[in-house]
């Protein structure tokens, strides 16, 4: 999964739930940024990249969102 659908499914969640979601492509090192979604936060790669599953995974808890409802909808 590329870092643009990740963004994308994350968004979706938020509006759903009612949460509070932000990107910020600036707020970063180089080619990451910061993903705020709830007050929680996480950093992404850059959007093209490809995401490995395990830090799909930790960026999923960093914002605890669980794994099922990620996926839901696919």
């Amino acid at each position: 999964m590329r870092g643009d659908e990740f963004l994308r499914r994350v968004r979706r969640i938020a509006r759903e739930r009612g949460w509070t979601c932000a990107w910020h492509p600036d707020q970063g090192k180089g080619s990451h940024g910061t993903l705020y979604v709830n007050g929680k936060l996480t950093v992404l790669r850059h959007v093209r990249d490809e995401l490995k599953s395990g830090t799909l995974r930790a960026m999923l808890r960093q914002l605890e969102i669980s794994t099922e409802t990620f996926w839901r909808g696919r």
